[in-house]
């Protein structure tokens, strides 16, 4: 008689068999969600060391080194403010337009870089990922972590900036009680760049086109968000009225202009938060965000865990 289809010789145990026999599983399987989270939580510690060693190699060629952290978005800052501030005036209805300016130009890098390193995250580690079973989270994950030290570093320098501009532009922005309050912000914005930098990772795996749109959908989202003119201002000035009933709204609400607007709520004494649509505070707003990426964004790049490297 010939041998099976299998390839299997006569008398030989179906490997099938032998495997649900003695509980094993295959490497590529996907697990449960709890059990996905519980190997995330366990390789805890190489996330962090790997965060680290991206961030330490990403300016190791360079003379400043990590410098560029800090130097890069202020240099970006200063272009934006020449163009902006003193070409165009759009500083209109902003009392302290540096302070202003530079908040959300660190805010919005933050943003910008998890978004472009989480599309990235798969494709840029095929080797990785074929080599070795790991979850894949865990490198959209350390992509944001190294911008979590990024925008760490901004921060202290905003401290130095908004007081300094304060006194230059007569504001009497100084140093504020609600400045320990970056703490909780810099949170939840982390937990949406997670939400986002996961989506971004899974499109990304799929599909290397993405990274040749993301400039364009980057821009859009950077002149949407208010980075360096005063939403409130403009958008009231938005015409015909059906029109701005419809934009205005939906502005102010998108992502991009609530966890800037927080951010300068809680470091520039003289802002003056944005009105928000559905009755919602900013704190509100930035914190439905978050929770609608993290966990969204999470299952998403779960659903397709076991196919991430294919091909």
């Amino acid at each position: 008689m010939p041998s099976s289809t299998t390839g299997e010789q006569p008398g030989e145990p179906d490997p099938a068999e032998l495997a649900a026999r003695y509980g094993l599983a295959r490497t590529t399987a996907r697990p449960s969600l709890l059990g996905y989270l519980q190997q995330l939580w366990q390789r805890r510690d190489f996330i962090r060391a790997y965060s680290s060693a991206r961030a330490t190699a990403q300016y190791s060629a360079s003379r400043l080194g990590q410098l560029w952290q800090i130097v890069t978005p202020l240099l970006n800052a200063g272009v934006y403010f020449i163009l902006f501030g003193v070409l165009l005036q759009l500083d209109r209805g902003i009392a302290n337009f540096p302070a202003y300016l530079v908040t959300g130009v660190f805010a919005f890098t933050f943003m910008q870089r998890s978004l472009n390193n989480g599309a990235k995250a798969i494709g840029d580690n095929l080797a990785l990922v074929r080599a070795l079973h790991f979850p894949r989270a865990m490198l959209p994950l350390s992509s944001v972590f190294v911008e979590l030290r990024q925008i760490m570093i901004s921060m202290c320098a905003l401290f130095l900036i908004i007081p300094l501009t304060g006194i230059i532009k007569g504001t009497g922005d100084t140093i504020m009680w609600s400045w320990v309050l970056v703490v909780p912000v810099v949170g939840l914005h982390m937990l949406f760049n997670v939400g986002i930098s996961l989506v971004m990772a899974r499109i990304g795996a799929v599909s290397q086109d993405i990274n040749q749109l993301l400039p364009v959908l980057t821009r859009i989202w950077f002149y949407s968000s208010g980075v360096f003119y005063n939403i409130k201002y403009f958008g009231e000035r938005i015409e015909p009225q059906w029109l701005q009933e419809i934009l205005f709204p939906i502005i102010k609400l998108n992502p991009g202009a609530v966890f800037l607007d927080l951010y300068r709520t809680v470091l520039i004494e003289s802002h003056e938060p944005l009105n928000l649509p559905l009755g919602l505070n900013v704190w509100e707003a930035a914190t439905g965000w978050a929770l609608l990426f993290l966990v969204g964004g999470f299952i998403f790049f779960w659903r397709k865990e076991e196919v991430y490297g294919r091909g």
